[in-house]
Parts: structure tokens; C-alpha cells; sequence
């Protein structure tokens, strides 16, 4: 199994946006993205806070990507 990138909220949204969600909205720091086809997730984005790896692999979980893919886009 490929490690976890430590990654910024900002840069975890922008990998979003390329697969195809979109910002629904936003509460605080926290942008809500939502796919099309129905799939949500919600990612912090705490200034330059880097994301943990259970968070990281949450989001992916939610967006229904694994690692390998969700690389291709960042």
C-alpha cells in the first residue's frame, strides 16, 4: 500500500475540484464538497496545517478513491 502524502487543506480541495466536486459551501474552515453523483466530504482547511493521515484517508474514503488515484490528481 502506497503512504499517505501529507498534504494542506488547500491542496486536498484543489485535488477535489479535478475529480469533479465542487464547493458546496463553507462553515468557518471547513469547505463542504460535493460530487455530482451525490458523493460529499468535508475538508478542513486550518491555514498552513497539514492534514493527518486518518483525516487524509477519511476523505478518501468518502470520495470512494484510493491512494494510487487520488495521487493522479494532486
Amino acid at each position: 500500500m502506497t503512504r499517505l502524502p501529507r498534504l494542506k487543506g488547500k491542496a486536498v480541495v484543489r485535488a477535489l475540484e479535478r475529480m469533479g466536486f465542487a464547493v458546496a459551501r463553507t462553515r468557518g474552515s471547513h469547505v463542504f464538497m460535493q460530487h455530482p453523483d451525490g458523493r460529499v466530504t468535508t475538508v478542513p482547511v486550518h491555514g498552513g496545517e497539514t492534514l493527518g493521515p486518518g483525516l487524509l484517508r477519511a476523505i478518501l474514503r468518502d470520495v470512494e478513491h484510493s491512494i494510487d488515484q487520488f495521487s493522479e490528481f494532486l
